[in-house]
């Protein structure tokens, strides 16, 4: 794509220790007020609210040239007027994806004063603010904050209220999940990965008021119990806790009918409790990487169950009822357990399980199936004999 940058003569600053550069960017041309000491990186920093668009998928160009991060706008020779040309990469975009209408928000007060300077402010001779990041959030129902150097959860957001459908506030360092969560009543997703988060940094009164919720992912922290609150969510549908230091899972777990996907890969989990059957609505789970030496007969309940992943488990044994009960189970992965083929054709429902799962399978594209067609999803012939 051929990219031709000028620089104009007649833009004129308000501050001589600020310049005004014009952002093409879909169509638009958006002028920003900046110190021409500041970093490539930091006028990302501003332009990510006015676009969507993070800073690590943002390619600004000037006179041909892409601008390294590190460099000052003066070192690049940016001056007042002068004009860049953003490009964004796909997939690199906060939650409604980049705003290519007249939409632009305002940076936050921190990212202005240090860009502008302490007493510069924004005149609308150079800069329109339609939308403000909350109002945008309102309108939207969606709250994207990942990988933005959180420590804490904007108070801005639980001002949304029942605004909020979506609130990602993943890789981060968020230190606190208040009960103010309560607030946020139509809340259907909530994402809290790579927080580092704690047992006791979660209010688990306030998410037990989310009636609507109906995904839940909190992998890659640091918990170790789930409390028994957690069946009062009992519209969820997808709960992801993967890479904890989850010993157990609540028997109130039990209430979760609704319940769809449940991960809990990468844990320390030594026992299911027998309520899991009446999560009747499960259509995968992963139980992967855990402690577990047995499972309980009522797994066989879970009479829509497709996928049972259970690798690196000390399990010798499945339920007597899984293969009878589950018609639909068709992926299967015991690869690093105790369990043999001879045990598993004893199974009452083997052999219809054999090809459902053959069927699933013919390309060979999940599991291995050697020549001979035996199953080879991780149980051994001959262990132990």
């Amino acid at each position: 794509m051929e990219m031709e940058m000028e620089k104009g003569g007649d833009a004129s600053s308000p501050d001589p220790t600020t310049i005004i550069v014009h952002l093409k960017f879909s169509g638009r041309t958006l002028p920003l007020s900046v110190s021409p000491d500041s970093t490539v990186r930091e006028l990302k920093t501003l332009i990510q609210p006015l676009t969507n668009v993070l800073p690590r998928g943002q390619k600004l160009i000037f006179k041909g040239k892409v601008l390294a991060d590190d460099s000052s706008l003066r070192v690049q020779q940016l001056t007042n007027g002068s004009k860049l040309m953003l490009i964004a990469s796909q997939g690199l975009h906060q939650g409604d994806g980049p705003i290519t209408k007249d939409a632009i928000t305002s940076p936050s007060t921190n990212t202005r004063a240090k860009l502008y300077g302490k007493d510069s402010q924004i005149h609308k001779s150079q800069t329109v603010i339609i939308k403000s990041r909350s109002e945008r959030w309102r309108s939207t129902g969606v709250v994207a904050l990942s990988e933005s150097n959180l420590k804490a959860v904007p108070e801005e957001v639980w001002a949304c209220g029942s605004s909020i459908r979506v609130l990602d506030i993943s890789t981060n360092s968020i230190q606190d999940i208040p009960i103010k969560i309560s607030a946020l009543k139509s809340l259907n997703k909530l994402i809290l990965n790579a927080n580092g988060l704690l047992d006791e940094n979660i209010s688990w009164e306030g998410l037990s008021s989310l009636k609507v919720l109906t995904l839940l992912s909190l992998n890659q922290n640091r918990l170790t119990t789930l409390p028994s609150t957690l069946g009062s969510l009992t519209s969820l549908r997808q709960l992801h806790i993967a890479n904890n230091k989850l010993k157990s899972l609540p028997a109130e777990m039990g209430s979760l009918s609704q319940l769809e996907i449940l991960i809990a890969s990468n844990n320390r989990i030594t026992s299911l409790p027998s309520s899991i059957g009446n999560c009747r609505s499960l259509i995968e789970i992963d139980l992967s990487c855990n402690l577990l030496a047995e499972l309980p007969e009522t797994l066989g309940d879970i009479c829509n169950l497709k996928a049972l992943h259970l690798r690196n488990n000390g399990i010798k044994f499945l339920p007597s009822t899984l293969f009878k009960m589950c018609s639909q189970l068709s992926t299967l992965d015991l690869h690093g357990t105790e369990i043999t083929n001879d045990g598993l054709r004893q199974i009452e429902g083997w052999e219809d399980f054999d090809n459902r799962r053959r069927l699933k399978h013919q390309k060979q594209l999940d599991f291995r199936v050697g020549s001979s067609g035996v199953f080879d999803e991780g149980a051994d012939d001959n262990r132990g004999s």
